[in-house]
């Protein structure tokens, strides 16, 4: 780390600062813009480091942002969900450094993109009430493995939200606690693994006012969108996210 030239510090504040504006904006998408960024120039697992902190943080930020009895709430009603996320993310956390991740961004990356661009076309995605049990347990799985692998699990957790058609305030709230569980989750995690050691720890610390300033930043902007501008704004940062899978899927 102490090898970082100042266009490096420089480059990975401002990732840091737009990372925290879309996630202040739509709720997600944080530690994909971030990893995505950060890795791009720097060592795989530098950039996971890095983007610890801030997720942490970010999350905690949202949860209670609308104070802790929606949080409590939301943690209740969809508690499968949070129960299986975190314990992929902490089993898969441990082989992030020998399994190859690229294929789990093509097997994200590629529905994520079909499914956002079906609902920007009209065509709604529902999950009945009587099949959210199951949904919950399948689409956490999956989130949690690439939370684990590669420290996101938001686009197929904001595409469930939406296929229950849940109201913007609350899905905030939602995304905020599962990610929130999730983060503390991934941080223990890549304690226990070495990703985040006495080193990296002040790297991913180091960026951490910067994320939230653009958070701040994107919950004003947030603040103006009614629920048809929230859910559009949503499905372009999915697809640009999905998008940005299928890069990593095919080219590293």
């Amino acid at each position: 780390m102490n090898t970082l030239s100042s266009s490096d510090w420089l480059t990975a504040v401002l990732i840091a600062v737009t990372a925290g504006l879309v996630k202040g904006m739509v709720g997600f998408a944080l530690p994909l813009i971030m990893i995505s960024g950060l890795s791009s120039f720097l060592d795989p697992r530098l950039a996971l480091a890095g983007i610890l902190m801030s997720v942490l943080a970010t999350n905690g930020w949202q949860v209670t942002r609308q104070g802790l009895t929606p949080a409590r709430e939301a943690a209740e009603r969809h508690w499968r969900y949070l129960l299986i996320v975190m314990v992929a993310i902490f089993l898969t956390a441990q082989l992030v450094t020998i399994i190859p991740r690229r294929a789990f961004y093509l097997i994200l990356g590629v529905p994520v993109v079909g499914l956002s661009l079906m609902q920007l076309r009209g065509v709604r995605l529902h999950v009945p009430p009587e099949r959210r049990a199951a949904a919950e347990w399948g689409i956490g799985l999956v989130s949690g493995v690439l939370g684990g692998l590669a420290g996101t699990w938001g686009p197929m957790t904001v595409l469930y939200l939406m296929a229950i058609d849940t109201p913007r305030a609350r899905q905030m709230v939602v995304q905020g606690v599962i990610y929130g569980a999730g983060a503390v989750v991934l941080f223990l995690a890549h304690l226990r693994s070495g990703i985040l050691n006495a080193e990296t720890f002040w790297f991913s610390a180091a960026l951490l006012p910067a994320a939230l300033i653009g958070m701040s930043l994107g919950f004003k902007l947030q603040d103006r969108m009614d629920q048809a501008l929230f859910r559009k704004v949503t499905l372009i940062v999915l697809i640009v996210a999905g998008i940005n899978l299928i890069r990593r899927g095919i080219f590293g």
